[in-house]
């Protein structure tokens, strides 16, 4: 059963998943607002390219390596970013990054997960966003968070997953935040470490 989680709240990994995870995915979903046309019939939402990025810092707050859209994975391998979706159509997943637990290096401490408007549109803009974090051996949902926010934001620190005494764990930071790409939110990460 996959736990909703609210802004703040940590979670651990291997118990919500009931088992030790070895491989995860952190998935995100968006969908545009669709505008009222003439008289209240619905024109076609607008498209609207959210990145999701995935950050490596070791335990000083260095940043290690990044995966996004323009390094579709880590240099050691542990993360793959599926590629850049750039309207949020269809169902599920829009854009997802697969993580080997097991491969990560012993000096990355934790894996900071956001998500940027590449194409500048804030979140008012957006609903129905979502990261999720999936059991990749079985496909099922260990957690769930809800992105959407209202306000003139154009990015989110979405989540960290972080080692912990042995363990990996989750917490759903929810930051909202400026910026096109990862860069912009450098300085709003660093608190989070």
């Amino acid at each position: 059963m996959s736990v909703n989680l609210s802004k703040g709240q940590k979670i651990s990994l291997d118990k919500e998943a009931g088992t030790g995870l070895g491989k995860i995915i952190m998935g995100l979903g968006w969908d545009a607002v669709k505008s009222k046309g003439f008289l209240g019939f619905g024109r076609s939402a607008p498209e609207i390219d959210l990145d999701a990025s995935c950050l490596l810092f070791d335990e000083q707050g260095s940043l290690l390596d990044t995966v996004w859209f323009r390094q579709l994975g880590s240099r050691d391998g542990s993360i793959v970013h599926t590629g850049d979706n750039r309207t949020g159509a269809g169902d599920g997943d829009d854009e997802q990054i697969a993580v080997d637990l097991g491969r990560v290096p012993a000096n990355v401490k934790s894996l900071v997960f956001t998500v940027n408007s590449f194409t500048g549109q804030d979140f008012s803009q957006i609903e129905n966003a979502t990261c999720r974090l999936v059991d990749a051996s079985n496909n099922k949902e260990v957690a769930r968070f809800n992105l959407t926010m209202t306000g003139g934001h154009t990015a989110q620190i979405m989540a960290k997953v972080y080692r912990h005494n042995g363990e990996w764990k989750m917490h759903a930071i929810g930051e909202a935040g400026s910026g096109r790409t990862f860069n912009d939110l450098l300085p709003q990460i660093t608190p989070h470490l």
